[in-house]
């Protein structure tokens, strides 16, 4: 089993998520996500990024990529907002920026 594959298991397990709802919360087909889950097949990053969502973790933690560890985030919230949610955001959107790069996607 790949460490992708773990973290995606890891990631459904603490979601509380059932198979069929990561399926229908991602669109994946629940034999396409029962056989990335089994390690009988790789997960393309499309839908590793669709994972990463529904199960509120990023990419850089599925893949294993070292984004979230180069962000800082310093920020202060007065309006009782959750820095966390709005940290995982951040950092989402970083990773896609980091993906596009070495995809050599040139951003806007």
């Amino acid at each position: 089993m790949s460490s992708i594959t773990a973290a995606i298991n890891t990631a459904l397990e603490h979601s509380t998520l059932s198979q069929r709802a990561l399926a229908e919360k991602t669109g994946i087909s629940q034999p396409t996500l029962n056989r990335i889950l089994t390690g009988a097949r790789e997960a393309k990053l499309p839908e590793i990024i669709l994972i990463a969502d529904a199960t509120g973790c990023t990419v850089a933690q599925l893949t294993g990529t070292g984004v979230s560890e180069r962000v800082e985030c310093v920020a202060r919230a007065t309006n009782g907002s959750g820095m966390d949610t709005m940290r995982q955001r951040l950092l989402h959107f970083m990773e896609l920026d980091a993906y596009l790069d070495d995809q050599a996607i040139p951003a806007p």
